[in-house]
């Protein structure tokens, strides 16, 4: 399959990858309004397009949170990455250093921690979840720190996991699941050669090296589904603050009075984010709640946004709404599956060429010149 565009991966995935994978990256919570509702929304934010400007010289070149990138761009957390290809997190960890661009690991990453900061060889990020284990909590964070990690990304959407169902349909859970998904990957020979058996072990190294014996599938999702605390609220995350020497961004915010409050939690930076579509379908999309939240708090802390972002022009678009980065996530998970560590390079490429394209167009040379002027 030829990829000329960054929306070509994702055929080339569902192609690849056995339906409990696709459906399980590709799918969002109930009826998928909300993850529909994120690729809609950006779409109505339209760039005027100027003419007889210099745009001779374009820099994508930015810096967040003290470092320095070639474009505002991130790749998200995006849990067992390494089912997707053979050591998944280690191919997007080589492909963002490439790149010169922060990639965000998962706690539920198949890779430790320890594997993907070697096979980057630069700084990465790393996201936590809030969990009822704080043993888990603390381990993960002291490891992260004595690596080197200095950004932490603590994803605070998911009390509960949201409602699924595709991943019932498909036999990511389910009766008779494990079956499904034998049964599955002998119909995806490709996968089943690169991942199934050249991938092992397919374990959840972060969590792995807390409880001291193997994590597969099965207990990914027993564990986490016991380990979610819908208890939690801001008090709860303060000792995390005080805990942590680095950057803090709090990941899953959709409303201003939250984004006020991870201003006085401490937090240095918000990503506005309905997690994909995939937690409360209905909720408002990030490109309509994005603009609101900037203003409130864009003086005080840096705020960042994910979903729906699959192109060049959809990142100037969430830049001209506010965002001073933009996270990339189903979006290189479809390059990952369909062609591995070069079809992450290959859609960075894209992503960087369809921001040139977009900002010459728009008669803009700079990223810190996208700004709510450049739209209609």
């Amino acid at each position: 399959m030829i990829v000329s565009s960054p929306l070509d991966f994702r055929e080339a995935a569902r192609r690849r990858l056995p339906p409990f994978l696709f459906d399980y990256v590709d799918g969002g919570a109930f009826s998928e309004e909300t993850m529909d509702a994120n690729r809609a929304a950006l779409k109505t934010v339209r760039p005027r397009q100027r003419v007889l400007r210099d745009v001779s010289a374009l820099s994508l070149e930015t810096r967040i949170l003290g470092e320095t990138m070639d474009m505002p761009v991130m790749l998200a957390p995006i849990g067992l990455g390494g089912m997707m290809r053979r050591r998944g997190e280690l191919q997007v960890a080589r492909a963002a250093r490439a790149a010169n661009v922060p990639y965000i690991l998962s706690t539920v990453s198949v890779c430790p921690l320890a594997d993907v900061i070697a096979a980057s060889g630069a700084p990465i990020w790393f996201q936590l979840y809030v969990l009822k284990d704080r043993g888990f909590m603390r381990h993960a964070l002291e490891r992260a720190q004595a690596m080197g990690v200095t950004k932490l990304v603590f994803t605070v959407d998911m009390p509960l996991p949201g409602a699924r169902y595709r991943d019932a349909h498909s036999g990511m859970s389910g009766p008779a699941a494990p079956m499904r998904r034998m049964l599955q990957a002998v119909t995806h020979p490709r996968w089943a050669w690169d991942v199934g058996l050249l991938g092992r072990p397919h374990d959840l190294g972060n969590i792995s090296h807390y409880r001291q014996k193997p994590t597969d599938l099965a207990d990914y999702i027993g564990w986490l589904g016991a380990n979610f605390d819908p208890s939690i609220t801001w008090s709860d995350l303060e000792w995390i603050r005080d805990f942590w020497q680095g950057e803090m961004i709090v990941k899953g915010v959709l409303d201003a009075a939250d984004a006020r409050d991870a201003v006085r939690l401490g937090a240095d930076g918000v990503i506005v984010s309905n997690h994909g579509g995939r937690q409360l379908d209905g909720a408002i999309s990030t490109a309509e709640a994005l603009p609101a939240i900037a203003d409130a708090v864009g003086d005080e802390l840096t705020v960042l946004v994910d979903g729906g972002v699959r192109t060049g022009l959809d990142v100037v678009r969430m830049l001209a709404l506010g965002a001073r980065g933009v996270l990339l996530g189903r979006a290189y998970i479809y390059a990952l599956a369909a062609e591995g560590e070069a079809g992450v390079t290959r859609l960075l490429d894209l992503i960087a060429q369809g921001m040139k394209v977009t900002m010459a167009l728009s008669g803009v040379t700079s990223v810190k010149d996208i700004t709510r002027d450049m739209l209609v």
